[in-house]
């Protein structure tokens, strides 16, 4: 007996192709929701336990960040929003979001274009969103090389070079000792 709600295309394929748009829509939609929270914690600052983790593609046109951070992460980065970032700022007319943070000691402004982020999580409530971002375009404006990203890069800090995620454990506010 066939079932006259069943919506699945005779060849199985789920979902079917459309001729609408809905995956871009998505994407688009979920973008939105991460600047709606980063625009409320640069108003408001995180209540609770919640932190945001922003991955981005570190090789995307527009993307201004340390040169000593590009080396280190030449095709993607991940940044924790916590205790230590001052700021925070979304500009949608440009599409930009920007935030300080302290690198080996060193305060610097990350810019990143929107377009650059490929994830959003809040740990604290289970919610993790994932963008695609576009291959970086040739010819365009590489990420920040000018002799004040390249005076940051001179820095010391030990980093782990492997890892993909910037640690800001040594800021994080230690409660008292159990015992």
């Amino acid at each position: 007996m066939a079932d006259d709600h069943d919506n699945t295309p005779e060849d199985g394929v789920f979902p079917p192709e459309s001729k609408l748009p809905y995956e871009k829509w998505l994407e688009d939609a979920y973008r939105t929701v991460m600047l709606s929270a980063l625009e409320h914690v640069s108003r408001e600052g995180f209540e609770g336990e919640h932190h945001f983790y922003l991955t981005f593609r570190t090789d995307m046109p527009g993307v201004n960040i340390p040169a000593r951070l590009s080396a280190q992460y030449p095709h993607e980065m991940t940044i924790v929003l916590q205790h230590q970032f001052w700021d925070l700022k979304v500009d949608r007319d440009a599409g930009t979001v920007s935030v300080g943070l302290s690198f080996g000691g060193v305060g610097s402004t990350l810019t990143i274009p929107i377009r650059a982020f490929t994830g959003f999580a809040d740990p604290a409530i289970h919610l993790s969103l994932h963008f695609s971002a576009g291959e970086p375009e040739e010819g365009l404006e590489a990420p920040d090389t000018t002799p004040e990203a390249a005076a940051v890069a001179d820095d010391t800090a030990e980093s782990d070079a492997s890892s993909q995620v910037v640690s800001l454990d040594a800021f994080r506010k230690k409660g008292p000792s159990p015992g």
